[in-house]
C-alpha cells in the first residue's frame, strides 16, 4: 500500500511580507498615541517590538495594560481606518512576489495568509495585491483567540491547508511572527523588510534570509529544508 505524499505549504505573514507596508502601520500607530500623550513613540519602536501584534496586544503594550476589551476595539478601528486612508495608492506586490505565488502553485505547493490583521485590513491588502486567489486559507487576528507571538494563527492555517507543521514553511519580517512560528513547530523564511538580516541571526528556525522574492525558488525552498533536518540527525 502506498501511502499518499504529505502536503507541503507556504504560509505568508501579509503586512511587510507580501507588501513593504508596515511603515504605513507605524505611522498610523504613531498618530493615534500622539492624541493619548504618548510622544515618545516613534515608528521603528513599533516595528521592533510589537510588529506583527494584534491591535490589542499593541495598545496594551505602549498605552494601558489594563484597557478593556470594547475601548481597544475602538481604538484599533480608528488606527486602522488611518491607514487605509494613508496607505491607499501605496500598497503594491513585494517584487517577484506574483510569479513566485504562481511557480509554487505549479508546483503543489499549498498556498496560505497567516496575518495579525483583522478582516478588513486583511481584504484591503489582499484585493489591491490582486493575489487572493492564489491562497487556499486566509486566517487573521480576528478568527484566533491569541495572536502572535502564540502560535494560533499560523496553527488554523495549516489545519485549513492540510498540512502538518513540520511541512509548513512561513514566511515572516518581524520577530513576533517568528516566534509564532517556532512555537508552531515551522521553519521560517525571514524577509527584510521591517529588520535587518542580522537580527535574525538568534532565531534556530530560520532557513533563509531574503530581501525579496526575486532569487528564491520554492521548491529549493523545500530542498533546503530537508537538508537543514537530515544535518541535524
Amino acid at each position: 500500500m502506498t501511502l499518499p505524499a504529505r502536503r507541503q505549504a507556504f504560509i505568508f505573514d501579509m503586512d511587510g511580507v507580501l507588501t513593504d507596508n508596515m511603515r504605513f502601520h507605524a505611522e498610523s500607530w504613531v498618530e493615534l498615541f500622539r492624541d493619548f500623550g504618548l510622544e515618545g513613540l516613534d515608528p521603528e519602536r513599533y516595528l521592533v517590538e510589537t510588529a506583527g501584534m494584534k491591535g490589542a496586544d499593541v495598545l496594551r503594550y505602549f498605552l494601558d495594560p489594563d484597557i478593556s476589551a470594547s475601548e481597544a476595539e475602538r481604538l484599533t478601528e480608528l488606527k486602522d481606518f488611518l491607514y487605509r486612508v494613508n496607505s491607499r495608492g501605496r500598497i503594491a506586490p513585494a517584487p517577484g512576489l506574483l510569479p513566485f505565488l504562481e511557480k509554487a502553485s505549479q508546483a503543489g505547493i499549498r498556498l496560505g495568509v497567516g496575518t495579525g490583521s483583522g478582516a478588513k485590513n486583511t481584504a484591503y491588502v489582499l484585493d489591491l495585491l490582486e493575489a487572493s486567489h492564489f491562497f487556499q486559507a486566509v486566517v487573521g487576528s480576528h478568527q484566533v483567540k491569541n495572536g502572535k507571538p502564540a502560535p494560533d494563527i499560523f496553527l488554523r492555517a495549516a489545519e485549513l491547508l492540510g498540512a502538518e507543521p513540520a511541512d509548513c514553511i512561513v514566511f515572516e519580517d518581524a520577530m513576533p511572527g517568528i516566534e509564532a512560528a517556532a512555537r508552531a513547530g515551522m521553519n521560517c523564511v525571514a524577509v527584510t523588510t521591517t529588520n535587518g538580516a542580522e537580527a535574525f541571526a538568534p532565531c534556530s528556525n530560520i532557513i533563509a534570509v531574503i530581501d525579496d522574492f526575486l532569487q528564491v525558488n520554492p521548491v529549493a525552498l523545500f530542498d533546503r529544508l530537508h537538508e537543514s533536518r537530515t544535518a541535524t540527525l
